[in-house]
């Protein structure tokens, strides 16, 4: 183990050209995993002691579940209840047309091959993985004010410059007032739920999704006018 596996990562340069990218095309998907990891600076070493002081999160991290396979498996998913988590992901997905095999490959284009702990790894699977399961759980669709609204209501539930830097440009890129409060308030909808990075996410796919928001305080899922990349073109907001 060598002595950069274990200290905050900055790599401002790098960052810059990714946000730059980003501000071009925000559909870019590699380079929201390059501005994130460029500056993540303690994100990996506080997301480690939050899943230490839960006792599911412990749970995991001794485990190493994957919960990638599930999730892949459409078949199972379409299998489970109807108005359950599991079915909900399943109907986000396929309406925006993406699959974990793509954000994992989208992740292993943007992302350094530097040295890291095995343990962050796992932590940096387990949060892309479980991604989309937060947008079926808070209800932000995968457009740029939902993807927007997710990312700050992470940022409520555990801070990390590199995410709090694609938000603010997001906002500075043209953005309404209207579209700004419902960001805003997905902030506040992380700081006043349950801490979702270490929960048990495999055993609650088959829950009603009603439940696990009740169980989360989640709250109801916000009422907002999508506004999607092409939109964004339309109006020469980006090129």
């Amino acid at each position: 183990m060598t002595l950069s596996a274990v200290l905050p990562r900055f790599n401002l340069p790098r960052a810059g050209r990714a946000l730059s990218t980003l501000l071009d095309n925000p559909d870019d998907l590699p380079q929201v995993f390059t501005l994130i990891e460029s500056l993540s600076g303690t994100a990996a070493h506080r997301l480690f002691i939050g899943f230490k002081l839960s006792k599911t999160g412990a749970r995991l991290l001794r485990e190493q579940p994957d919960i990638a396979p599930l999730l892949a498996d459409r078949d199972g998913l379409r299998a489970l209840p109807p108005g359950s988590l599991g079915r909900a992901y399943l109907a986000f997905v396929e309406s925006e047309g993406i699959s974990p095999e793509g954000i994992q490959a989208a992740s292993d284009a943007g992302m350094s091959n530097g040295p890291r702990l095995a343990v962050f790894k796992y932590l940096h699977r387990r949060m892309r993985d479980t991604h989309d399961l937060w947008h079926a759980a808070t209800g932000y669709k995968g457009d740029v004010v939902g993807e927007l609204s997710l990312l700050a209501f992470g940022l409520g539930q555990h801070w990390n410059t590199g995410i709090a830097f694609i938000v603010f440009a997001g906002v500075l890129k043209g953005l309404g007032r209207s579209e700004w409060r419902v960001i805003l308030d997905g902030h506040r909808r992380g700081r006043a739920a349950a801490w979702l990075p270490s929960q048990d996410w495999e055993s609650l796919l088959s829950l009603p999704l009603t439940e696990v928001r009740q169980r989360f305080s989640l709250g109801a899922p916000a009422v907002y006018t999508p506004i999607r990349t092409s939109d964004l073109r339309a109006d020469g907001l980006i090129a």
